[in-house]
């Protein structure tokens, strides 16, 4: 799970299943700062993510009296959920798309980025930096703890030490040759988490510092 403009990984979802690995996501966003209600979702059209949202931000409609006591969860006011359905042929040429929304005003929603391109190129960077999410590869994980672990190393990789391209920050438009044009920048530089990029000698530090006083 990415934010768009500062391409932060805000959380990622590690389980047997799809729906339970939304879920898992989910609920480290509403540990981060969302504890009403996620901010406006968009995914593409595989996955559980619908029921997952439910599981996670869904709320039972109190009981009235009349009766069975409601037990199927509903949305909360304010949620925003689209999809993205891609269209493939017979061949598996793409086709195009189309917008499916999910929860929400059909012409608030529609209106929201249908660009999940971040997503797949994340994906894409995640099997480079972390061997074990390569395909067909030797590296994969026996355990899930150990999977978990890796994974969780690596987003701090690409959060923190890993300046992007696309965020860098122009400081002098008309720079000398002995000047530095732009100032490169991470995902949690663009969203305002850090003002430096880090070392790995840095993360490791801080990491140690963590689960010592935990």
């Amino acid at each position: 799970m990415i934010e768009i403009e500062t391409r932060l990984r805000v959380g990622r979802g590690i389980a047997k299943t799809e729906q339970q690995a939304s879920a898992g996501a989910l609920r480290q966003l509403k540990r981060r700062g969302h504890p009403q209600g996620p901010p406006p979702l968009v995914s593409d059209g595989f996955g559980s993510n619908r029921e997952a949202i439910l599981l996670v931000y869904g709320q039972v409609p109190p009981y009235k009296g009349i009766g069975r006591p409601p037990t199927r969860r509903r949305p909360v006011e304010g949620l925003r959920y689209l999809q993205v359905v891609k269209h493939h042929d017979e061949r598996g040429r793409f086709l195009g798309t189309t917008k499916r929304v999910v929860f929400g005003p059909a012409d608030e929603v529609a209106s929201l980025s249908e660009a999940t391109s971040f997503v797949e190129r994340t994906h894409l960077t995640s099997r480079q930096m972390n061997a074990r999410l390569m395909r067909k590869g030797l590296g994969f994980s026996k355990a899930l703890a150990m999977h978990k672990a890796a994974c969780a190393w690596e987003d701090g990789l690409y959060n923190l030490v890993r300046p992007l391209k696309t965020l860098r920050q122009e400081i002098y438009p008309e720079a000398l040759r002995f000047q530095r044009r732009y100032e490169a920048r991470t995902p949690a530089m663009a969203a305002g988490l850090t003002n430096h990029v880090w070392s790995v000698k840095e993360l490791l530090r801080t990491t140690a510092l963590l689960f010592n006083n935990s």
